[in-house]
Formats: structure tokens, C-alpha cells, sequence
């Protein structure tokens, strides 16, 4: 089997429509606001255009939003919650479905030459690998057996979907993601302020030394981490920066125009944050502000999600 690759900055996307079919998953308050924090809601602006934001990604458009109070989840989903909305409900993903996902070469060990399907010379980094998946994120040889509490990974969109449906949930928008990662106020760059490497500590799961050739983990990983890794920001949510991308409900746009709106049938979705394998010489999108996409579809080993609530 080749692998279909199409590239954008921060992973891979898949070229193949979506396939997903429409499945029926019920309401399940199983994980309920004792792990969600209610936000009080307000104006925010949106945005930033200082001298690290991009305007290729529409960052530099600033807008000013207002924001109903809602429930967002203090952690992204483990794979130990995923797990169990697999136990009740049979759902598939998509990277099971398709029979491979995206993997970060380094990570990639014992495993058959066959099982590897290719590359984009533009990010040799990222192996489309067979058999990789929520369960098996690095290929069949691969566990997640101790990393229960890690975020889970190799998930779509559409999977993120699924799984918020089941809960009783629903992703969140990116305006509230941005306010959320915040804490409400304007012009912040991190999480918890305006420096990376505040009182000379770390404070998120990023890339640290030369990418892609040496991490030399001095933030504590390498891969993954555990969702309350860190300290939580002023509204006590933890990993708003870095470990995993996060998708978000957006049709992505850089215009933000009218006429955005009205691409519903847009596959192209919102993804905020960053991940293990950001970096400033590459990808510094770990701040706030930052943005990019991924199609519906597509599922990496970088890519997880949280989850909003308007109420319980």
C-alpha cells in the first residue's frame, strides 16, 4: 500500500476524501465537569501582530469576539478516556480505517521495512507507517499500556467528533480555545506569560535543541506527555501550550470574512497549540495566538483534542 501524502508546516494531510461514515454514538456524562472548569465569559481579542506572529496564517487579523461563560476540559482527552468511549461504542478511526498514520521517524522502531509507506521530501520527518494508531501510535510493536494519562493521538477530527458527541460535549471554537489558553487576557503569549522559559524554568513540552535531529529533552520528554504535566494557566488548565495539537470546531480561513462562513462543506479544520515537536527555528506555534490546520481526515502522532461544554 502507498500512502497518499500531501503536505502543510506543522504535519501531513491526507489527500483521500473523507470516508467516514455517520455512526450513532450516545450521550455519556461519564467524564463530567469535575474534570471541566467553568469560564466566565467576556470580551477577547483575537490575534496577535507582534514581531513572531504569521500572516501567512491569518494571525496578524485581529478581531474582537464575545465570549458566553462555558465548561472546558482541564486536560486533552487521554487514552484512557478514549479507550473506554472504544469499549462502549465499537467506533473505528479513521487511521484504523485507512490502515495507517503519520509518525515521527525518531520514534519508530522494530518494525518491518514493508510496514513503512513512505514520506514527503518536503518533512522527511513524518513516516506514514501501517498499523499505526490510537492504540499502537509508533506501529504494531508499539503500546500504549504506560501511557494511559497521555493525551491521545492519531485521532481526526472527525474522530474528535465522535468521541465529544458520546460524551455529552463538543470541541470548542477556536475563539474560545485562544481565550481559554489566555486566561482571558489580551496580547498574553503563553499560557503562563510573556516568557518562554519564565523564572528560567520550563513550562510546556516542546522541541528543545536542533530540529529534527536532536531533542535533548530538557523539559523532561521527548514524545508525549502526561496531561497534567506542568502547571495549570490562571484558569486552571494544563498543556494549553505545546505536548499535542488540539483541533478546534473552525472551518480554518485566514480572511475571516463573510464569505468564510459560508464554506460549510470546507474539510479544512482548526488546529491550536503546538506540540513536542514545535520549535522556533520551525514551527513556533506554541504561542497563543498561533494557528494552522489539518483536513478532517487526517491523523498524526501529534494531533489530540479537548473538549468544551456550554452546560450540565
Amino acid at each position: 500500500m502507498k500512502a497518499n501524502l500531501n503536505q502543510s508546516c506543522c504535519s501531513l494531510s491526507r489527500h483521500e476524501p473523507n470516508q467516514l461514515e455517520e455512526i450513532n454514538v450516545k450521550q455519556n456524562p461519564v467524564f463530567q465537569k469535575e474534570k471541566m472548569v467553568l469560564l466566565p465569559g467576556g470580551e477577547f481579542l483575537l490575534g496577535s501582530n507582534d514581531s513572531e506572529s504569521s500572516v501567512e496564517d491569518g494571525e496578524t487579523v485581529r478581531r474582537k469576539v464575545t465570549i458566553n461563560s462555558f465548561y472546558m476540559d482541564k486536560y486533552a482527552v487521554t487514552n484512557e478516556q478514549f479507550s473506554q468511549f472504544i469499549k462502549e461504542t465499537g467506533y473505528v478511526t479513521e487511521a484504523e480505517r485507512y490502515g495507517w498514520s503519520f509518525v515521527f521517524y525518531s520514534f519508530i522502531r522494530d518494525i518491518d521495512e514493508s510496514d513503512l509507506l513512505g514520506s514527503s521530501p518536503h518533512t522527511p520527518w513524518w513516516q506514514a507507517v501501517n498499523g499505526a494508531n490510537w492504540k499502537y501510535p509508533e506501529g504494531r510493536n508499539s503500546s500504549i499500556a504506560n501511557r494511559l494519562r497521555h493525551p491521545v493521538v492519531h485521532v481526526s477530527w472527525n474522530d474528535a467528533k465522535a468521541y465529544a458527541n458520546w460524551a455529552g460535549k463538543r470541541l470548542p471554537t477556536e475563539a474560545e480555545w485562544e481565550y481559554a489558553a489566555a486566561s482571558g487576557v489580551i496580547d498574553r503569549t503563553y499560557p503562563w506569560g510573556n516568557e518562554l522559559y519564565l523564572n528560567g524554568i520550563h513550562h510546556c513540552n516542546i522541541w528543545q535543541g536542533e530540529f529534527p535531529s536532536v531533542n535533548n529533552g530538557d523539559d523532561g520528554y521527548y514524545g508525549t506527555a502526561p496531561v497534567d504535566s506542568f502547571e495549570a494557566n490562571d484558569f486552571g488548565l494544563y498543556n494549553m501550550s505545546g505536548n499535542v495539537w488540539e483541533w478546534c470546531e473552525d472551518i480554518y480561513s485566514t480572511q475571516f470574512a463573510r464569505e468564510a462562513v459560508l464554506q460549510m462543506e470546507s474539510n479544512v479544520r482548526v488546529i491550536k497549540g503546538g506540540s513536542y515537536l514545535c520549535h522556533h527555528s520551525y514551527c513556533n506555534r506554541y504561542r497563543i495566538s498561533a494557528r494552522t490546520f489539518n483536513t478532517a481526515n487526517s491523523t498524526t502522532g501529534h494531533m489530540g483534542f479537548r473538549c468544551a461544554a456550554n452546560h450540565f
